[in-house]
């Protein structure tokens, strides 16, 4: 098999690993009831048990089969009622409520860490991590790319992104598809691909696919990132879009604030009744002339002379909406009377019930779109944050689930095949809320398990330690075995640090700063080294100078002013400071203040010395 493996390129060794040939490691098993290869047993029970197992088996997967194609034609009757509700998708983004909506979605699930990053990647390897991270933040600019998909999946409920593969470098660029355009043919149905560019021998197979219908292109299930928000079953093997619930709610809404605004453009303006007095006249010429003296009222009409047409933009007055009543009584009291507007125009309770079901259905708090005040201190809004924060951790499961298959695709043309499911990554959670709430919980749980492990002053406890880790973290026995073996661990590190000071006497960190400010007083006690109550250092055992040792070379030359002398392990003090009478060259000793040197003196005491020596050597 592996001899196989190693004739094939890259694209069929990834067709055979997820697609689109492939079925994951679910293919029909086949059967054969032949008796020499069906079971070899002299026993007739045991073969005809193992048959009969068989026959079921075989059965229960014709079954799944047929199951399979019914769903996916429940998925071709459905194409054309997607097609329409993603139409009415583009419309909606028009409505200033749901368009905010989309905008909070894609923000809030694409939230940066506080390094910066969108996404967080975690692996054992460096390397991995290495790869990863240059894939997503270099190659597909997943900090600009992701918040636009995030929005167009949760708009739609299906978002198409095209891989540019390379066989080398692995996944090298993106490029966005029309989601209303791309088809996916799922797993379930025989279909042929009629682009096969791995050219496999068996086409017929069960095959996952996509289409792009207009320009007549099919691509493998690998160049595909198909982002979907799985919500509902019925629209399988599509997603389920984040308006979709709201579609009916939004076209009454469009209704009601057309019905609202043609009311108040026809019943909010004032009108005047005109009292016509048309005396004893022929009530066939009433009307004529009713019509005529609300003619005079108006502005006359003007005729474009260029291209003929009435120019109505002069007809300012619109008085055509005033009424005009003929009356015989000449005493008829106000000839012109004014006839209020409509007063009902603040009553708009209908429009903001059906707007209240609207943001209902889009599960957004209305404080985030600006529809209601924070009251309580805020302690509401958190509550709403935290609920929100679970329909955000939904839609970045769905985020995550297509960018992990694109790291295992970039991986796999990369040659890290073994190391596939070394690495997860994962999205900020924008609820702080969620998170405060999560620590409050373990804070109590934390204050129950100290009180049932704590001494109550008769010397038994209320639980032992391992039954409250059991049924307050809920932790298992492997886990609280492992909690102790790491809690010795812990223990014997915590006592090798105890005895750090008497392991490393000396790090070297400060070494530049001593030479530089260090001084014979007010430096640090070297090893071996004692502090007298007065302050001076002491040897604890300090050299004598007597056997064989020899004495130090009085004529040599001494070192230059400010260079130290070069080190010889510990400090080693003047011949004069260890004995009084060598103290022979210092007028009124140096080292008890003076800082006179007699030179006469010194020379004068050379034949002394010379004496002295003479007697040592002759003894």
């Amino acid at each position: 098999m592996a001899e196989n493996n190693n004739n094939l390129t890259v694209w069929q060794r990834l067709s055979q690993t997820f697609g689109p040939n492939s079925l994951l490691g679910q293919d029909y098993p086949t059967f054969t009831f032949d008796k020499k290869e069906l079971l070899r047993t002299k026993s007739r029970e045991e073969y005809e048990k193992e048959k009969l197992q068989a026959q079921q088996t075989f059965y229960l997967t014709n079954q799944w089969a047929k199951v399979e194609n019914n769903l996916y034609s429940q998925a071709i009757y459905y194409e054309p009622s997607r097609l329409s509700a993603q139409y009415d998708y583009e419309s909606m983004e028009y409505t200033p409520e749901i368009s905010a909506a989309l905008d909070i979605y894609a923000e809030e699930s694409t939230t940066t860490n506080e390094d910066g990053f969108i996404l967080q990647i975690y692996s054992e390897s460096k390397r991995i991590k290495g790869v990863l991270a240059d894939l997503f933040n270099n190659a597909l600019d997943i900090n600009t790319n992701l918040p636009m998909w995030t929005r167009n999946t949760c708009k739609y409920g299906d978002n198409f992104v095209y891989l540019k593969l390379d066989p080398e470098k692995g996944i090298v660029g993106v490029q966005q598809l029309p989601t209303i355009e791309i088809e996916r043919h799922e797993v379930g149905v025989s279909a042929k691909i009629s682009v096969d560019i791995t050219q496999e021998l068996e086409k017929d197979k069960k095959a996952l696919h996509f289409t792009w219908k207009n320009k007549n292109m099919e691509f493998q299930s690998w160049e595909i990132a198909h982002f979907r928000l799985l919500g509902d079953d019925r629209k399988l093997p599509y997603g389920t879009s984040m308006l979709e619930k709201a579609r009916r709610i939004w076209k009454q809404l469009l209704l009601s604030e057309d019905a609202m605004l043609i009311y108040r453009t026809s019943r909010a303006p004032e009108r005047r009744m005109f009292k016509v007095f048309v005396g004893n006249m022929n009530d066939d010429d009433v009307e004529a002339y009713v019509n005529r003296v609300a003619n005079k009222f108006k502005r006359e009409q003007i005729v474009d002379k260029n291209t003929g047409n009435v120019d109505m933009r002069f007809n300012q007055m619109a008085v055509d909406q005033d009424y005009f009543i003929p009356v015989r009584d000449p005493s008829a009291p106000d000839p012109i009377t004014t006839l209020p507007g409509a007063t009902n125009l603040s009553e708009i309770a209908d429009i903001e019930y059906i707007q209240k079901k609207l943001l209902t259905a889009l599960r957004v708090p209305k404080a985030f779109l600006g529809f209601e005040e924070v009251v309580g201190d805020g302690k509401n809004l958190a509550l709403q944050d935290i609920r929100f924060a679970r329909t955000i951790n939904r839609i970045q499961k769905s985020m995550l689930a297509e960018l992990n298959k694109i790291a295992i695709v970039h991986l796999f043309l990369l040659g890290f095949e073994d190391e596939l499911s070394n690495f997860t990554i994962g999205l900020t959670n924008p609820s702080t809320q969620a998170d405060l709430l999560k620590i409050d919980v373990w804070k109590e749980k934390v204050l129950l398990y100290k009180d049932l492990v704590s001494d109550p002053g008769n010397g038994i406890q209320a639980t032992s330690s391992t039954w409250a880790k059991k049924h307050i973290f809920g932790w298992s026995d492997e886990e609280v075995r492992l909690d102790l073996q790491q809690q010795r661990i812990e223990r014997a590190v915590g006592e090798e640090l105890k005895a750090t000071a008497t392991v490393i006497t000396k790090t070297g960190l400060f070494d530049n700063i001593d030479k530089l400010y260090g001084s014979t007083t007010g430096a640090t006690p070297s090893v071996g080294a004692e502090t007298t109550p007065g302050g001076t250092e002491e040897l604890s055992s300090p050299p004598s100078f007597g056997g064989g040792e020899e004495l130090p070379d009085l004529g040599a030359e001494a070192p230059p002013a400010g260079e130290a002398p070069p080190p010889t392990g510990e400090p080693e003090l003047a011949p004069e400071s260890k004995k009084k009478d060598l103290n022979i060259l210092i007028e009124n000793n140096l080292i008890e203040g003076a800082s006179m040197i007699n030179l006469g003196h010194g020379q004068d005491s050379l034949g002394e010395i010379s004496k002295e020596l003479d007697k040592l050597l002759n003894s």
